[in-house]
């Protein structure tokens, strides 16, 4: 093994279900830092699930990704799943298929161990606190996290979940305890990482002893930069506002339409909406109900559906905007928020979660999520309000930038990383027997 000081000689196994930025939410986070470690010469490798495996083909940090492949009890789970909501598919077949997965990743981790000569265990995702880990005794030191989560929609947005729903995510946090004794991997972890101290007060009983805060997200500075002075800029006609992210229920992108289709009357703007997911056609519907749907391309007063970019592109494209706007009412991370910031841009969001971590007033404006007809409200105000005030863009933006530098920048979270790798290989050499 390696010395605990020496950062260079570490040998590092991510381990996650899955690893793929075309997912986005957490299944980025695990490709965010199989990608930093490599580039800083760690050799590192990625053990995911074979479902991303295209994602990976061609790429030039292919040759160290590693693939689970489902057993047959999984194809039967997600035929399951199929066929029940969303989020009470993620609780019940799913949250049986991710155990699986993890129990089959388990039984090769070890042997990857060996063979590799690994010196730390990383498993970053899932984020959620409660649920069980299964990689323990793994013959290396496991850091677990950043996780983040302990967190419910806002009162007002209850309704969002229905009432068996709400049943059955107590329930589930209840027998969580239980289980995490059954899968003792956050008990017998080296180091477990949260966000937040939200997600510290979320985490089981008998969970390990060294916890530590880091944050969930990071920006790559190198990718997500403001529109260079030397850059020509947009037609200056009307302002250009943006959301990015999956479209799914909890980003509450029908919030954003109703909004932007009031505050357009007002104001000279447009929206563009980067991102793909399930309610892509019933939000299109409901753009056309309002009159505001743009069929190619972005026009003014109108809101155009742009779809899935990959993050080169999503990151070229915002520097053509000038504010992103995110309703998400339960978005426990928010990496969205600290991407807009990066390229020098203001951002409207709801007063809940992670944007509420990362936002104040000095870089963008937060709606206290009181329902959604209030959240409407004050969401067209506030795209009138920086239509109209252009330097309060600028000043708001440069200052969003500013705090990401300081605070958000991934190089510096992958410096305090290696730290935390080589605490845990310490911890685990100490306690060796001589």
């Amino acid at each position: 093994m390696t010395s605990p000081s020496d950062h260079s000689g570490l040998r590092v196994l991510i381990v996650a279900e899955n690893a793929s930025r075309r997912y986005g939410g957490e299944a980025a986070l695990p490709m965010q830092f199989y990608e930093h470690l490599r580039r800083r010469g760690i050799a590192t490798w990625l053990f995911t699930h074979a479902r991303v495996r295209s994602e990976f083909e061609g790429s030039d940090v292919a040759d160290q990704v590693l693939y689970v492949e489902d057993w047959q009890l999984h194809r039967l789970l997600w035929r399951l799943g199929r066929r029940l909501p969303a989020r009470i598919e993620y609780l019940t077949t799913g949250y049986l298929s991710r155990l699986l997965t993890q129990a089959n990743q388990r039984r090769q981790t070890r042997r990857l161990v060996k063979e590799l000569a690994i010196d730390v265990v990383h498993q970053p995702i899932p984020v959620s606190p409660k649920e069980p880990s299964l990689l323990y005794d793994l013959g290396a030191p496991v850091v677990i996290g950043p996780l983040n989560g302990g967190m419910d929609f806002p009162a007002a947005f209850r309704s969002g979940d229905s009432f068996f729903t709400r049943f059955l995510l107590r329930a589930m946090r209840w027998l969580s305890h239980g289980l995490n004794a059954l899968a003792p991997g956050k008990r017998k972890a080296a180091i477990i990482l949260v966000a937040n101290e939200r997600t510290r007060v979320a985490l089981p009983s008998g969970h390990s002893r060294c916890v530590e805060t880091m944050v969930e997200n990071g920006v790559d500075l190198h990718l997500w930069q403001p529109r260079s002075p030397t850059q020509p800029s947009h037609a200056a006609s009307h302002t250009r506002y943006v959301f990015m992210g999956r479209l799914v229920d909890v980003k509450r992108v029908d919030i954003l339409l109703d909004a932007f289709s009031k505050a357009c009357r007002q104001q000279a703007m447009s929206l563009l909406v980067i991102g793909d997911g399930p309610l892509l056609a019933q939000l299109k519907r409901h753009a056309e109900a309002l009159g505001i749907l743009a069929s190619d391309g972005e026009t003014e007063s109108k809101v155009y559906f742009a779809g899935w970019m990959s993050q080169v592109d999503a990151a070229e494209r915002l520097q053509a905007q000038d504010c992103l706007v995110l309703p998400s009412v339960r978005e426990c991370g928010g990496a969205v928020v600290l991407e807009a910031m990066a390229a020098g841009l203001p951002v409207i969001a709801v007063h809940w979660g992670g944007p509420a971590d990362y936002l104040d007033a000095s870089c963008g404006i937060l709606i206290p999520p009181e329902g959604p007809g209030f959240v409407a409200h004050e969401m067209t105000q506030a795209l009138i309000c920086l239509a109209r005030d252009p330097a309060l863009r600028r000043r708001l933006g440069e200052q969003g930038r500013a705090k990401v530098e300081r605070e958000f920048d991934w190089e510096k979270k992958i410096d305090h990383l290696l730290t935390i790798y080589a605490r845990a290989v310490e911890q685990t050499t100490a306690h060796q027997p001589s």
